[in-house]
């Protein structure tokens, strides 16, 4: 039975990817967080690799948190590049397939069409330029590595934008939400099972090197912009909350965004067969695994 090492895996898509475990029971889920496996430390991967066996690898360890990269540019780089490098190093030793979560802030290239992944790439800000330099560079040294560039991460788990939205929804009247960037949300819990099925079928045989060695898109379908997300998530909760659409310029941010990072998925839906939901069909789920998480939070 393969076993699937997932480092960062108190993250969003991490937990996501353990919570289906049950689903994918030809794999064996291995966990692994920052005190277990430190990615900027070649020798604490070592340490694990070497008493514990491990056929595929996801890392999601990352450094995430895009406005404060701008104030902590080192400590992106460490993650971000150098952990990235550091883990595409020991996966070529040990020959194991890695998968490597980026991100569609590497474009930011003003192009108003559904990206595909060769596109011109014009990261802005620390945290844009580091996660492209770490795909870049983990490919460089590990080339039985699939980079998977995604946008608008949610799950039920860790903090994100429908999260944010519950809470100050109920928490304020009216709120300014930008309309001028455009995207798609990922549920991280889509994006995980698609993960798991691409291991699974690399694991039976069906996927060869050359085609998991390449970047790919992956977000679900459908375009929106932040304020109709907001909307969307009020409506479906029944949050009586005013939101006003304001342009990015009346919102501030030490790093930049995107103004549309819709991306194109063709390559992945045609390469592995997935079935990739509409954002507003997994918006829905998601919410309903949060009210049932609360239920039972209640009761307990």
């Amino acid at each position: 039975m393969p076993t699937v090492l997932i480092t960062g895996a108190n993250g969003q898509l991490g937990r996501e990817l353990l919570a289906l475990h049950k689903d994918f029971p030809a794999l064996t889920l291995l966990p692994a967080d920052h005190a277990t496996v430190d990615i900027t430390q070649p020798r604490s991967i070592q340490h694990f690799l070497d008493n514990h066996p491990v056929d595929y690898w996801i890392n999601c360890a990352a450094y995430t948190k895009v406005d404060q990269a701008e104030k902590e540019p080192e400590t992106a780089h460490q993650v971000n590049v150098k952990g990235a490098i550091n883990v595409a190093r020991a996966c070529e030793d040990r020959k194991i397939p890695l998968i490597n979560p980026s991100t569609d802030y590497v474009y930011h290239n003003k192009i108003n069409r559904p990206l595909r992944e060769t596109d011109i790439t014009r990261p802005q800000g620390v945290y844009a330029h580091t996660k492209y330099e770490g795909e870049q560079r983990a490919r460089a040294v590990h080339p039985d590595t699939l980079i998977l560039r995604t946008s608008w991460v949610y799950s039920v788990y860790g903090n994100n934008f429908v999260k944010t939205m519950l809470r100050l929804g109920k928490e304020h009247r009216e709120l300014s939400i930008v309309f001028d960037q455009v995207g798609t949300p990922t549920y991280a819990h889509d994006l995980a099972r698609a993960l798991l099925d691409i291991i699974a079928q690399r694991a039976a045989g069906k996927v060869n090197a050359n085609a998991w060695s390449n970047i790919y898109h992956y977000s679900n379908e459908g375009v929106t912009s932040w304020y109709d997300f907001a909307l969307a998530i009020f409506e479906r909760c029944g949050i009586h909350c005013s939101v006003r659409p304001i342009l990015s310029k009346d919102y501030p941010t030490l790093a930049q965004r995107p103004t549309y990072s819709v991306l194109d998925k063709s390559k992945i839906k045609e390469t592995f067969g997935l079935h990739i939901p509409h954002w507003r069909v997994s918006l829905q789920d998601c919410l309903e695994r949060m009210a049932s998480e609360n239920s039972k939070t209640t009761k307990g």
